[in-house]
């Protein structure tokens, strides 16, 4: 893209263009100042009833959901329906983006009745999602709405019945702390884990002792199945080797 963000950023300090001297646009310089905040995510702007996508952010949007994407102004663009956010939200982190939620903090009624009735919408970013932390209000009632259609939902139905298990998707964070460098040397370690299921607030945690080969290591992370795993700074190769096998599978 030859207007793409990271072609423009350097600029974001003026309301001009540097490469293609033209002028940003409000919502573009907005949509600058939330990007440096949020630089590893793929941005969601709620613009009316749709939602649109930015630079390079658009032309991920573009691949990973097959739709449209052209430039406007200085950045190239794509869009998809505001009651269809939820659905391509779930698309974008299936592919591994994390993707951040920005929506409008006024209405166009209300601010057609104020005194900044001809200024820029405030935003600003509500959601934060990843593998892990694909929750929250709005996509349970979208879930639940979905099954009510399906299903035709009335007093007689247990929704129980009809409500699909809550996925099992962990959080993992793993550390490690060798007592002394006669065992480090031989890959003998004391590693701790602790794994949160964000969904229901499920703490699972523990602390062992472990040799060169990493079996029990191996086998918490297999029964456990996180979804996104935080590791250290500093990790052992031992370690290292092991959760990159697992994860490459």
């Amino acid at each position: 893209s030859l207007k793409s963000y990271e072609n423009t950023q350097n600029a974001s300090d003026t309301n001009l263009n540097r490469r293609t001297k033209s002028i940003y646009t409000p919502l573009e310089l907005q949509f600058m100042e939330m990007k440096k905040q949020y630089k590893d995510a793929v941005l969601c702007v709620e613009c009316g009833y749709k939602y649109r996508f930015f630079g390079e952010d658009a032309e991920i949007a573009a691949r990973e959901l097959n739709i449209s994407c052209h430039l406007d102004h200085n950045f190239m663009s794509a869009s998809i329906p505001s009651h269809r956010l939820f659905v391509h939200v779930r698309r974008l982190v299936a592919k591994g983006h994390k993707v951040g939620v920005i929506k409008q903090m006024e209405t166009a009624a209300l601010k057609a009745a104020g005194e900044n009735k001809s200024s820029l919408f405030s935003r600003k970013l509500t959601a934060l999602y990843t593998k892990s932390t694909l929750i929250g209000e709005d996509i349970l009632f979208k879930q639940l709405w979905f099954l009510a259609l399906t299903f035709r939902l009335d007093d007689s139905v247990d929704v129980n019945e009809v409500t699909p298990d809550v996925p099992d998707n962990y959080l993992l964070c793993v550390c490690e702390n060798g007592e002394n460098l006669r065992d480090r040397k031989k890959g003998d370690i004391v590693i701790g884990i602790m794994a949160i299921q964000p969904t229901t607030g499920e703490v699972i945690f523990d602390s062992f002792r472990d040799s060169a080969s990493r079996s029990e290591l191996e086998s918490r992370v297999l029964r456990l199945q996180p979804v996104e795993i935080i590791l250290p700074s500093r990790l052992s190769d031992q370690s290292e080797k092991l959760i990159s096998s697992i994860t490459s599978m």
